[in-house]
């Protein structure tokens, strides 16, 4: 089963824990210290190699259990995509287990699944990633597989026409049939007016219509390349081993035609932007949207534990100040894809229903504005370090972890030895810092702000 569009690289670290509401066991900074020593020691068994025609492979042995994850990094999501050819990223996700000119439709899924593996995938605007997590005796089956699709997809026109249609109706499913969804679409592709992040990552109806075998194919052999990919395992496995196998069957594949790079720099926003829609439901939504940083940016972990303090869990800002003590929204949460280029960071609100937008909206900026004047407190700051740290340390916790974070950080990030030293990164972080980043992010000229209002109601005299 294939998850679908993920909107924005899921979230690193601090952004993943808004709405945690668990309890965070406080440790002494020298052990803290200790464990962040001992986890960047764990990094010197990492190794890599880059084959000749381009593809990065990073191996992290972890011999705790027998199994092996890998993620193929694929660096092309729907910032990659023009006019016309919207949704091209995502459609391949789901064309990529389709068959290749050497294996039948379906035979990946069931050759991995007799094996005793599994797999998914996920898109977003920046790239595609592809998940496999089988016994280590597996390994060299996955990899062919893997090299394969790679190499040699088929385009048989019934297949492509019927995961069109499965693409449409997961955009009606997704979009069209969820309010926040829409009203997120409408705000990313308000906020921006240049730069490609304005595309919805799974694609605008009629350009979905319209794609054509030859959009299709020159897609596939643009983006499906080895030197378009970072390959990440994760396991029961020894490096030479891998790098040897992986010569064998991805070495043959020739290296892919060069891409353009995404030049267009979003022109700075003047002016606050707004939308209205009006559609059917019950509880009116808000999103207000500014613009933000990039994943590789040094205030990053500033940004990611703004984040936390203002939304992560029930005791968080903006939880307390307009859900539980004003009850002008029943939940608020935040979130920022951090991708390439700089994208948007979002507060978003579900209100009561009847509540208004514009008392919310009156609210949210004091409350933002409290921050601006006075930052955040050492209590505020200590407690978004343990939820950040908590939630570093699961994910490093199981071989999927280790290599969804691996690979983030090499794609992301640019160089996966930043891993190991962010546990230090966010212990450093100061409460100035945080208010620097709030002060950058948080200008009233670079907001964006949509409001969804039922239809009902409008109709018996609610806001306009």
């Amino acid at each position: 089963m294939r998850t679908g569009v993920g909107f924005g690289v899921l979230a690193l670290l601090g952004s993943a824990l808004s709405g945690a509401t668990q309890p965070v066991a406080v440790r002494p900074a020298a052990a803290a210290a200790t464990t962040a020593v001992s986890f960047a020691a764990t990094g010197q068994s990492i190794q890599t190699r880059t084959l000749a025609n381009g593809l990065q492979v990073i191996v992290w042995p972890d011999h705790n259990i027998p199994s092996v994850a890998l993620f193929n990094w694929v660096h092309v999501g729907s910032r990659n995509e023009g006019t016309g050819t919207t949704g091209l990223a995502h459609f391949f996700e789901h064309m990529m287990f389709n068959g290749t000119t050497t294996h039948a439709r379906g035979e990946f899924d069931r050759l991995i699944e007799s094996n005793g593996g599994s797999n998914n995938a996920f898109t977003s605007q920046d790239v595609t990633v592809y998940q496999d997590w089988f016994p280590r005796s597996a390994l060299e089956l996955v990899l062919q597989l893997e090299s394969d699709r790679l190499a040699n997809l088929a385009f048989a026109p019934q297949v492509v026409e019927k995961e069109r249609e499965v693409v449409y109706s997961e955009r009606r499913l997704r979009v069209e049939d969820s309010n926040p969804s829409f009203l997120a679409e409408q705000v990313q592709a308000t906020a921006f007016v240049a730069h490609p992040y304005r595309i919805p990552t799974i694609g605008w109806p009629s350009d979905i219509k319209a794609w054509t075998l030859a959009d299709l194919q020159n897609f596939y052999h643009t983006w499906y390349a080895p030197n378009q990919c970072t390959l990440v395992l994760v396991g029961d496995v020894e490096p030479e081993q891998v790098f040897a196998l992986v010569e064998k069957y991805y070495g043959p594949i020739p290296r892919g035609p060069a891409t353009a790079a995404v030049r267009t720099v979003e022109p700075e926003q003047s002016g606050e932007r707004r939308l209205v829609v009006e559609r059917s439901g019950q509880n009116p939504l808000v999103q207000v949207a500014w613009h933000a940083i990039s994943a590789d940016d040094p205030r990053a972990p500033a940004l990611n534990l703004l984040q936390t303090i203002l939304t992560g869990g029930d005791a968080a800002r903006l939880h307390r100040a307009l859900v539980e003590e004003r009850k002008l929204a029943v939940a608020v949460d935040s979130g920022w894809s951090e991708g390439f280029d700089p994208n948007i960071y979002s507060i978003y609100a579900t209100l009561p229903e009847g509540g208004s937008s514009e008392a919310f909206e009156q609210a949210l900026n004091a409350e933002l504005a409290k921050l601006l004047a006075s930052g955040v407190t050492a209590a505020e700051l200590s407690r978004a370090k343990h939820q950040v740290a908590a939630s570093f340390w699961r994910g490093v916790s199981t071989i999927d972890g280790k290599a969804r974070l691996l690979g983030e950080y090499a794609v992301m990030h640019g160089d996966y030895r930043k891993l190991f030293t962010a546990p230090d990164a966010y212990e450093r972080v100061t409460a100035a810092d945080v208010l620097a980043v709030a002060r950058d992010v948080f200008k009233p000229e670079h907001r964006t702000v949509g409001v969804l209002l039922p239809r009902a109601a409008t109709a018996t005299g609610g806001e306009h």
